[in-house]
């Protein structure tokens, strides 16, 4: 029998239509936990990404894995939804171990300056990156702090460090990014006299389902991705950010990463697990001393 460290725990990943979200949620149902997914995608109606994929189809996933998953329909920039959301999980289950806060499914206006951008388009931006996870903070932490060990994980791309260093190619998206790091930062310490951790984590580059469209792959063929941009030999499956978070939920000294900012990468040397294919990509370090130089794409060394 496969060992379940995280049987009988509940999580709450919020945005797990697709990418990120949904290869969390997959994750802690594979290591055993109850994990409701949440997200404005279901069989009956798309959000504005207008993708395919939805959060039946990722509750489903998760039941494959071995949890147990339970699909609920959130738009999560509405207080009433998550707080009735956060009510029925607390009725059903009277607890909430780990709360994954990856609402995004935003629009972006690339290379171009806060002036040039759609105003419209930037705040919505804003307001589905960060406005997103704050509201559901604000409902879902006063039933995770009954109890010393609540997990709170802000999924973002790009860590404190290259963050503060870089920009993200865009006025809004780099607010954006650089909010939710600095929100586990807060959290972290609003949480720790309660026996709480909040923990930035950011998967590198990202085998999304929208990626693997953009170049025509799947994820049994991404490699032929890299005739278009060889750089993409650094990806990663979603499952490895997942493997990332189950890693963090099953640790009993996890208030260690309390308020820091870490990598899907850096966590993988930390607890030893590894991406679909037995590789650890390091992509951020990958990014700052191979892409970003400008130097030719090899991935020794690196995954």
């Amino acid at each position: 029998m496969m060992e379940k460290p995280l049987a009988g725990k509940i999580a709450l990943v919020a945005g797990a239509t697709r990418g990120a979200g949904r290869g969390i949620a997959v994750q802690l149902g594979a290591a055993g936990a109850t994990v409701y997914v949440t997200g404005r995608s279901t069989g009956s109606r798309r959000s504005e990404m207008n993708r395919p994929e939805t959060i039946e189809e990722t509750a489903a996933l998760v039941d494959e894995a071995g949890g147990h998953g339970i699909a609920i329909a959130v738009d999560h920039l509405v207080a009433d939804e998550v707080r009735e959301l956060v009510e029925r999980i607390d009725a059903e289950q009277g607890v909430l171990d780990v709360l994954v806060n990856d609402i995004y499914g935003a629009p972006i206006e690339w290379n171009k300056t806060v002036w040039e951008s759609t105003l419209d388009t930037g705040l919505r931006t804003l307001r589905l990156a960060v406005d997103t996870h704050a509201v559901t903070s604000h409902f879902a932490l006063p039933l995770m702090i009954r109890k010393p060990g609540a997990l709170v994980v802000e999924v973002n791309d790009g860590t404190t460090d290259y963050n503060s260093e870089n920009y993200r190619v865009s006025f809004f998206y780099d607010l954006a990014k650089t909010a939710v790091n600095r929100m586990a930062f807060a959290l972290g310490h609003e949480l720790a006299s309660y026996g709480g951790t909040a923990v930035a984590v950011t998967p590198g580059w990202l085998r999304s389902e929208a990626m693997l469209d953009a170049y025509q792959v799947t994820e049994e063929n991404w490699r032929e991705a890299t005739k278009v941009q060889p750089h993409f030999a650094i990806s990663e499956s979603p499952a490895f950010v997942g493997r990332a978070v189950a890693a963090l939920a099953g640790d009993a000294e996890v208030a260690r990463w309390n308020g820091k900012s870490v990598s899907s990468g850096e966590l993988a040397k930390e607890y030893g697990f590894t991406d679909l294919d037995g590789s650890r990509p390091d992509s951020w370090r990958y990014l700052v001393e191979v892409q970003d130089p400008g130097k030719p794409a090899d991935v020794t060394g690196y995954r």
